[in-house]
């Protein structure tokens, strides 16, 4: 395995994550404070996740024609500038648009290429350990986002300024290091899907990426209005899902070994199945602060593996273009995940108090008949050889 690769991509990952952890919500600030509509935030604040679903669709074309080296440089060159335009350009909603759809883009990039070389370096012996370490560094980067605009702010450029430092400190490693004639992953290899035929070809996949994106925007936007609405006060709603995402970030190496143990789609349907059982308990639990917190921690954990062990499948079953296809419709996936997440929660919420884990609930079951089938698939494979 090429451990300096495998540092370079985990850097690469883990300064997206701190960008978009950091620039989100002082963006999202910034526009409060200047007494704009929440419609105005709501639109700036989805355009990144835009741009994470537009490169679904041009990272092929770049893989056929620009080495690994040259796509990280470019990209982070891309996302520093969009950075860089928060501080130094005229206040803008035009301009500001631009410079987050370009982050968007060039952090969509970056993911779905990292994902796919971290999957073809790693022997599929430790392939769930590998790729579990790096998944982690992206959520804990991305915790530290909120936890700096906590301690510097949103009027003076510190947090944006650390964000550029870490880019710098990406672009001088990738230059340094990664050889220039290192090209992507399987470039020889015709693919045998598209973006959206991946859909086709594994659901149950696709599934799992719909289901954890819907989770996680879910608990980051209307958690804490679930919460409160049951009694707990703002801090420890905020609090509840500070937890959920430790939990995400604590059990992923964890959940890795396993699948380097076991069965990898029984760990997948476990996940699964733990993330309906509480998602259907919650609305009890959360009358029992003794069992709640708990609770939410392992819910972090299993949703949280349910993405990764997506993408160790993912790596597992296909290669060369094919692979760098799949984690395109991946991304693409993750933006609908996404998007669809606060919307149909919300509207659930707007007639039922328990519209959050209903929601939640009815994604988990639609996750886990999907798992189902595809642990039945892999049962009857294993049985003909």
């Amino acid at each position: 395995m090429n451990r300096v690769l495998l540092a370079a991509l985990i850097l690469g990952v883990s300064i997206v994550g701190l960008s978009i952890g950091s620039t989100v919500p002082v963006v999202a600030l910034r526009l409060y404070q200047a007494g704009a509509s929440n419609v105005h935030i709501g639109i700036m604040s989805a355009l990144p996740a835009a741009g994470m679903m537009l490169s679904a669709f041009i990272v092929e074309r770049l893989c056929k024609h620009l080495s690994r080296r040259h796509i990280y440089l470019y990209c982070f060159s891309l996302s520093t500038l969009s950075i860089a335009a928060l501080e130094v350009l005229p206040s803008s909603l035009e301009i500001l648009a631009v410079a987050r759809l370009t982050m968007g883009l060039a952090a969509g990039t970056i993911i779905i290429l990292g994902e796919s070389w971290v999957n073809e370096i790693a022997m599929d012996s430790y392939r769930g350990r590998i790729v579990a370490i790096y998944t982690t560094c992206f959520t804990v980067f991305q915790l530290l986002g909120p936890a700096m605009v906590s301690v510097f702010g949103t009027a003076g450029a510190q947090v944006n300024g650390v964000v550029i430092a870490g880019h710098f400190v990406a672009l001088a490693v990738i230059w340094f290091i990664l050889p220039s004639h290192m090209t992507g992953p399987g470039d020889s290899k015709d693919k045998t899907f598209s973006v959206l035929g991946f859909i086709q070809v594994a659901p149950a996949l696709c599934m799992g990426i719909i289901f954890f994106s819907f989770f996680d925007s879910v608990i980051l936007s209307l958690f804490p209005v679930y919460a409160a609405d049951h009694g707990y006060t703002i801090k420890l709603a905020a609090l509840m899902v500070t937890v959920i995402l430790l939990g995400d970030a604590m059990f992923q190496f964890p959940l890795g070994w396993l699948s380097d143990k076991v069965s990898r789609p029984a760990v997948y349907l476990g996940c699964g199945v733990l993330s309906l059982v509480i998602g259907m308990s919650m609305s009890w639990l959360m009358n029992y602060p003794l069992l709640i917190w708990p609770c939410l921690a392992v819910l972090g954990a299993v949703a949280g593996g349910v993405y990764t062990l997506a993408i160790i499948l993912i790596g597992e079953k296909f290669t060369g273009r094919d692979l760098i296809t799949a984690n395109a419709s991946a991304g693409l996936l993750w933006g609908v995940g996404s998007l669809l997440g606060p919307l149909v929660s919300g509207v659930v919420m707007t007639g039922n108090a328990n519209g959050l884990p209903l929601t939640l609930s009815a994604a988990a079951l639609l996750f886990v008949f999907f798992a189902l089938q595809l642990l039945r698939k892999t049962a009857r494979v294993k049985a003909l050889l």
